[in-house]
């Protein structure tokens, strides 16, 4: 990482030097024979290639400085780089305007401010999707390799984040690809972060002649048989409430990552529903919902999906009750 720092601030720190040394002398190597005007026009080029050396050396510098705080865990934005860059050198075109035009830089940015403005106008839009990229590479809500999802409605993995666009791959592999500014006006989630496992639930209904602690049990047992879950977090079920219906109750287990989900929730359906087939309990109606929460903590929206059961009830396995 030093070695890398030194390689990327050398040659410009190197260019500065020279050119600061160059004007500070430039009296003792410029002919006699020079002009007035071709002196003040070499003091011009050595100022100006000093600011545009100042500029790049100070990018590089923070640029460095960012990636030394992430510790290379993650990728900085790269839109975050390239604003950083836009701001040292136009700073560095500001300082070489005012100074061929023999003014001020608040003089020079006042003359042009109508111009501005109309420009301005023209481009709205463009301007707009630019500083919501500014605002998604400041504050960073997600970073390049997260996935994340957008008012419900886009989930995918950040690919690369723009001046004026986001892109994202789905899990399907599709391309996408959104305005900065309206993904910086609607409701995000970040399925990477703080870390990449989150608890996801499933909600299933059972009928009133169960016990509650024996149909705990078997819920909790076939969830523990998902082999795709986070293994240091044991699942757990939660009885939420008691209706006409019947006792509903809520399985809770934890997702490895965002990638997993779709499997990890299959196996755990998968499980319950093989449980519940051989046990020969009985069920509410001839057809036992399920209520899908999935992302329990990470997302609102939930899916049903109805399973028709075979029950046959038996005093067995009502034995202890």
């Amino acid at each position: 990482m030093k070695r890398e720092f030194v390689l990327r601030v050398a040659w410009p720190a190197t260019i500065l030097v020279a050119l600061s040394v160059a004007y500070v002398f430039r009296d003792a190597y410029v002919p006699t024979w020079f002009a007035e005007s071709d002196r003040h026009l070499l003091r011009n080029l050595l100022m100006a290639g000093g600011w545009y050396s100042a500029a790049l050396l100070l990018a590089r510098m923070i640029g460095a400085a960012l990636q030394h705080r992430n510790n290379g865990k993650r990728r900085a934005p790269k839109l975050l780089g390239e604003l950083i860059v836009a701001a040292c050198f136009l700073a560095a075109t500001m300082g070489t305007v005012a100074m061929w035009l023999g003014q001020s830089a608040g003089s020079a940015l006042a003359s042009s401010g109508l111009i501005i403005a109309i420009v301005g106008f023209a481009i709205r839009n463009i301007l707009a999707d630019v500083f919501g990229g500014i605002a998604l590479g400041l504050e960073a809500p997600f970073r390049i390799g997260d996935w994340v999802e957008i008012d419900g409605e886009v989930r995918g993995r950040v690919i690369e984040i723009g001046w004026r666009t986001t892109r994202i791959q789905t899990r399907n592999d599709i391309y996408m690809i959104l305005p900065n500014s309206d993904i910086a006006r609607k409701r995000m989630t970040n399925y990477s972060a703080p870390r990449k496992h989150y608890r996801a639930s499933l909600e299933i209904v059972l009928g009133q002649e169960i016990p509650v602690r024996i149909a705990k049990s078997l819920l909790e047992e076939a969830a523990s048989t998902n082999a795709i879950m986070l293994r240091d977090k044991k699942p757990d079920v939660r009885a939420i409430s008691y209706d006409a219906e019947g006792v509903k109750y809520v399985v809770r287990y934890w997702v490895p990552s965002f990638i997993d989900e779709t499997d990890c929730r299959d196996v755990m359906i998968a499980a319950i529903d093989r449980a519940i087939r051989g046990s020969d309990l009985p069920s509410p109606y001839p057809y036992s919902r399920m209520k899908i929460a999935d992302g329990g903590e990470k997302r609102d929206g939930a899916q049903t999906l109805s399973l028709a059961h075979s029950f046959r009830p038996s005093a067995t396995s009502l034995g202890g009750a």
